[in-house]
């Protein structure tokens, strides 16, 4: 059996990301949508947590793999039908990373690992686990945040800030509020903290 190579779980990663047929354009260019995703999680996780360990490298860079080939609207528009489509998101994004650690020579011992973290077991208890989910949050703050916002009330999004806060560590939110928002995001923020 070879090495596992983690550079090949990452090149293969992105070429499934790279097939997102949704486009984001930042600074000027167009990016798959989900291929962005992944690089930002990667960068937010390694300025976040230098020293993060493979698996927990891995399950931030496909926690959100091929995401666009389980669609919201297959699931009825309400709180529980938002909940199951989540639920089958993560078993989806754990079995894709499994799928591709095994192909590069990663060990189930090791792949079962990454599985548990995408699906955010234990979350409040693991501490790699927290981390990505600190880094999930820090992600959806600094690029998406803005743009949520802006589609609607200030009360849901005070409401989403608290339950984003809730979900955090106490590093998670110290490095939130470090980030270079806008002031009515800083304030939305605020809000949502008093």
């Amino acid at each position: 059996m070879s090495q596992p190579n983690f550079k090949q779980a990452i090149e293969k990663i992105d070429r499934a990301n790279a097939q997102d047929p949704n486009i984001e354009t930042y600074q000027g260019e167009d990016f798959p949508k989900e291929l962005l995703y992944a690089k930002r999680m990667t960068e937010t996780l390694l300025s976040f947590a230098p020293n993060a360990s493979e698996e927990l490298q891995i399950a931030a860079r496909a926690q959100h793999i091929e995401r666009w080939k389980i669609s919201r609207d297959s699931y009825p528009m309400d709180r529980v039908g938002y909940l199951k489509w989540r639920e089958e998101l993560k078993n989806m994004h754990a079995e894709t990373t499994a799928t591709i650690l095994k192909e590069v020579g990663y060990s189930d011992e090791f792949s079962d690992r990454v599985s548990f973290l995408i699906k955010k077991k234990l979350l409040k208890k693991d501490e790699e686990t927290q981390t990505l989910e600190d880094v999930v949050c820090l992600v959806f703050l600094q690029y998406y945040f803005e743009d949520f916002a802006e589609k609607h009330s200030d009360e849901k999004i005070i409401d989403i800030l608290q339950k984003t806060w809730g979900k955090m560590s106490e590093e998670g939110q110290q490095a939130a509020l470090k980030l270079p928002l806008k002031d009515k995001s800083l304030s939305l923020i605020k809000q949502a903290l008093a």
